[in-house]
């Protein structure tokens, strides 16, 4: 069913007329335009499918926003939508969180929490409205996914199915498994929602757990740096997880290891020729103690960090690094 185009309505109207399409007791919302009255488009339909409202509109730039107040006086039964955005680059934002959208992205708002959405220039969206009971997916449950609807496995499953509603709903709405057919795509939205909120979950604790092993496993080498046979083989066996594992690790924090390795042992090298506490090393003697396999690499390591020998460090660097540094070593 056409809901409205605006081609037919004289461009004065058209704000009011855009609104009362859009806006309805079930769904309030403050709508802002991005062009002038007269330059304002738009051609939304609407279908009944399965117990399920079908939405589309193509229109001019825009943005609408759910305020709080909105939500406090929201009446009748709140809506969770699901959109496809078929056309332009979506804004989203939720839970203070903004984000943009394409055409490969499901974008979920719940009717009962604040937000803001729209685009500019041209741009189309393809809307399932669910009823909050019928969903039965908590509010927190369902603004929690929506951040991170792609971490779920059934993204693009939920995804092919959306754009299959949307391909001939004139046909759909009339067909004798309609019923069947929104009860389904109840279900796999539902699914998708509770998958993704478990995720990002997930995610989280992972997140926690992968920055908690970092920090240990850099304080266990830094602990070690004397430690010749220091190699990546037995960090990992020590914290219990492969080396594929530890090199993924530290890939996603931008390190190096056998980089960083070696800038903390020519650091603590450094620190130890600059102290008098230990004046009475040989060069040779600090190589060792830093974890360097002979003090010809050690010496032709630490020219190119610091642009002059070990020895000359010795006699000049002194000057410059205290002995409070030795806290460090």
């Amino acid at each position: 069913m056409l809901l409205i185009d605006l081609k037919t309505v004289p461009p004065r109207e058209r704000v009011d007329a855009f609104h009362d399409a859009l806006t309805d007791t079930r769904v309030p919302n403050d709508v802002a335009h991005e062009e002038p009255e007269t330059g304002i488009h738009a051609r939304m339909q609407a279908w009944r499918v399965g117990g399920l409202d079908l939405f589309a509109t193509r229109n001019s730039g825009f943005e609408v926003r759910r305020t709080n107040n909105h939500v406090h006086h929201h009446r009748d039964n709140p809506v969770v939508s699901v959109s496809l955005q078929t056309r332009g680059i979506h804004r989203a934002e939720v839970a203070g969180r903004q984000r943009l959208l394409g055409p490969d992205d499901i974008c979920v708002f719940h009717e009962l929490s604040p937000r803001t959405y729209g685009w500019s220039g041209d741009g189309a969206s393809q809307v399932v409205m669910f009823d909050m009971h019928r969903l039965d997916v908590p509010v927190d449950a369902v603004v929690r996914a929506s951040l991170r609807l792609r971490a779920s496995p059934l993204h693009d499953l939920v995804l092919d199915h959306l754009r299959g509603l949307h391909r001939d709903p004139d046909r759909l709405e009339a067909d004798p498994g309609a019923p069947a057919l929104g009860s389904a795509t109840t279900d796999l939205v539902r699914a998708l929602l509770l998958s993704a909120a478990h995720a990002e979950q997930s995610v989280e604790v992972k997140a926690t757990m992968d920055e908690t092993l970092l920090t240990r496993i850099m304080a266990y080498a830094r602990s070690h740096l004397a430690d010749r046979e220091l190699t990546p083989e037995r960090i990992a066996a020590e914290h219990a997880v492969s080396v594929r594992r530890l090199y993924t690790l530290l890939n996603a924090a931008g390190i190096s290891l056998e980089q960083w390795l070696i800038e903390e042992r020519l650091g603590k090298a450094q620190r130890m020729l600059a102290s008098r506490s230990y004046d009475r090393l040989t060069i040779a003697a600090v190589a060792a103690r830093c974890g360097f396999s002979s003090p010809s690499h050690f010496s032709r390591r630490f020219q190119a960090a610091h642009g002059m020998s070990p020895s000359e460090w010795r006699r000049f660097g002194g000057a410059v690094t205290a002995d409070a540094s030795l806290g460090r070593v």
